[in-house]
């Protein structure tokens, strides 16, 4: 599997498998639940940030893959969520396919170029075909945990 050298780091990572929604939205509200309950962010923050991101354009990059992400000010470090979908949802995804895997990404406000780092490993992690094959197997959120820290990412 694929393993990247940056320097941006996640300084931590929520992971759902198989998760049950049927909506963008749906998955925003998941995603910003968990960061609040893990790391007290305020999930209305959370989902606003993500919501308003995702309506300058899709994050989707095709491949059945979204890349949701935004800057949160109260964000001190930046945190991840992957998650697998049962059902692929639309993500307005220029290839027009359904979107499995979603990996949200959330850093510091002032972040700017880890930020962009970030966006640009979990990309290339997520462009690579055996990763999204295995992310897809997997079953145990703990193993999907293993995936992204081989990779470099975690």
């Amino acid at each position: 599997l694929m393993s990247l050298t940056s320097e941006a780091k996640l300084a931590d990572l929520l992971v759902f498998s198989q998760l049950s929604v049927h909506s963008k939205k749906r998955i925003f509200e998941s995603a910003a639940e968990a960061f609040s309950d893990v790391s007290g962010l305020s999930r209305e923050a959370v989902y606003r940030g993500l919501l308003d991101r995702e309506k300058l354009g899709s994050t989707a990059l095709g491949d059945g893959v979204a890349i949701p992400h935004c800057r949160i000010d109260e964000c001190n470090a930046p945190l991840g969520c992957l998650i697998t979908l049962n059902n692929p949802i639309d993500f307005s995804s220029s290839d027009g396919q359904g979107v499995d895997i979603v990996l949200v990404l959330l850093v510091p406000s002032q972040a700017a170029k880890e930020h962009l780092d970030l966006l640009a490993g979990a990309a290339t992690l997520l462009s690579n075909e055996q990763t999204r094959l295995a992310i897809r197997e997997a079953v145990e959120p703990v193993d999907l945990t293993e995936i992204v820290v081989k990779s470099g990412l975690l």
